[in-house]
């Protein structure tokens, strides 16, 4: 196939994709709307939004360059083989990072992000073997998973193991071009003239560093950091390193040492400095109760997991971001609406029905299952059921075995819907409405789980309280039967761990 043709393909792929991405916001948005319908009188009207940047110009707009696909890859192609093509100005986005602060996206024009996504498919699919078998990110044959189990069952074999834990500064912001560029004629890559030039056309508009947002730096990011797996391999190390997270691992003190020699050279070479407030340095690792002569710790955090010597649990600002999800839908659908006055004409829970608490069990579980009924998922652990598809918020998190932390998440679901459900009587009574008697206001914590379980909806027990532990078990029952790839969310190589 011709570049022309390769390029009208991947550019109708491109916005085909981001279609499909905005249907599905929108129709999300219709259901949303429907549902506050039912629910409230005068009802706020559904406002479409699109992102600002699809007015800066045409080519932005995916139903546009759907339309002129082939058209726009004729022209595109014409100038890589002329070698006058050079990416349009990108979209620079700024979104809060989790530490506080910025992050800039680069969002390039569809035809341009359909380029470097060809060049980058091609560059890969002839150079992955040649990149580290640690190195995790960005890949086909490696995701994130695939890194924690190698840990998790890497460092479970020693009682104590020396961990050196390292993170850099704007990474993709700070690469040496001069560093980069050295490495398209070393080291068994292939990258034929006709990729140098592209890539030095994503290149041309800055000084240093590669722009985020765009897949052929995913390649680049990779290929710059060649010689830091090189040389950690060559020591003997044990290390995880996805993008710019970086973990090494080694019973041996002096072998730990060394790797701090080899991340500081790399760091001055490559022109990236190291991250002093993110990266924890060398800690020793040992199991609870284990005596230490040095600074120890029984768990460090890598890629959204908790790892330990024993297990594998969802770190701390993880479980944070799912409570307060969770806390989220609790608020939104059964304190919220209650919180001003006059109502508007609120559907008022009676005869044992709440419609809000059923909308709020709805979307817990959608967001923790993915949709599965509980139903589903204890026939598919028993066996009645082949196959089930794992999409919410656990999938991200198919290897965690810490059942302590599973059933403290289970007790606090529990405790926080008791109190939203307590919350929730004492405002309808302000309101002059008395339902403390009802169905669920009455039901003690303890019954709770129980009393949702046996209330039917249209004949289906809709109303059941989701459980950790209980998706736990199928993710495990998954892992075991279909392995890692077949059980993680597909989204798990986009997710913002």
């Amino acid at each position: 196939m011709n570049l022309e043709k390769q390029l009208e393909r991947y550019i109708r792929e491109e916005a085909e994709k981001l279609i499909e991405r905005h249907h599905t916001y929108h129709n999300s948005l219709h259901r949303e709307h429907e549902r506050l319908q039912k629910r409230l009188a005068g009802a706020p009207g559904k406002v479409i939004m699109v992102p600002d940047y699809w007015d800066l110009d045409p080519k932005f707009n995916p139903f546009y360059v759907r339309r002129k696909s082939k058209a726009i890859a004729r022209s595109i192609s014409l100038k890589i083989k002329d070698q006058s093509y050079i990416p349009q100005t990108p979209h620079i986005k700024e979104i809060d990072k989790a530490g506080g602060g910025k992050r800039s996206l680069t969002i390039y024009q569809i035809p341009d992000a359909a380029v470097s996504q060809l060049f980058y498919t091609r560059l890969l699919a002839k150079n992955k073997h040649r990149f580290s078998s640690f190195s995790y990110a960005y890949r086909n044959d490696r995701n994130v998973h695939f890194a924690i189990q190698d840990i998790s069952v890497d460092i479970s074999q020693d009682a104590r193991t020396f961990i050196a834990e390292f993170d850099f500064s704007d990474f993709f912001g700070s690469i040496d071009h001069m560093s980069l560029f050295e490495q398209f004629s070393k080291n068994g890559f292939f990258i034929s003239e006709e990729e140098i030039f592209v890539i030095k056309a994503f290149l041309s508009m800055r000084n240093r560093g590669i722009p985020q947002g765009t897949s052929i730096s995913l390649f680049l990011a990779n290929l710059v950091c060649w010689s830091l797996d090189n040389k950690l391999e060559k020591a003997g190390l044990k290390f995880a390193r996805y993008a710019d997270d970086t973990v090494i691992w080694s019973p041996d003190y002096a072998s730990i040492c060394h790797a701090l020699e080899i991340i500081n050279t790399f760091s001055v070479q490559a022109g990236v400095e190291i991250n002093s407030k993110k990266s924890d340095g060398i800690s020793l690792l040992s199991k609870d109760g284990n005596r230490a002569e040095m600074v120890s710790k029984p768990n460090f955090s890598f890629l959204g997991y908790s790892i330990s010597p024993d297990k594998v649990s969802i770190k701390k600002k993880s479980v944070q971001r799912i409570k307060k999800q969770i806390s989220y839908l609790l608020y939104k659908n059964l304190i919220k609406p209650l919180e001003s006055a006059p109502l508007k004409a609120l559907v008022i829970p009676s005869n044992n029905r709440d419609p809000a608490l059923l909308s709020a069990m709805l979307q817990v579980r959608r967001y923790l299952y993915g949709g599965l009924l509980h139903k589903e998922i204890i026939e598919y652990i028993q066996g009645r059921r082949p196959v089930i598809l794992f999409k919410g918020a656990m999938s991200f998190y198919p290897l965690l075995n810490d059942e302590k932390q599973l059933k403290e998440l289970d007790g606090w679901l529990l405790s926080v819907l008791h109190r939203a459900l307590k919350k929730r009587s004492e405002l309808l009574l302000t309101h002059k409405f008395n339902v403390r008697k009802n169905f669920p206001f009455s039901v003690p914590r303890d019954k709770l789980v129980v009393a949702c379980r046996r209330k039917l909806v249209g004949g289906k027990p809709l109303m059941e309280v989701p459980s950790f532990t209980l998706i736990f078990k199928a993710l495990k029952k998954g892992l075991n039967e279909h392995g890692i790839e077949r059980v993680m969310n597909p989204k798990s190589l986009y997710y913002d761990y």
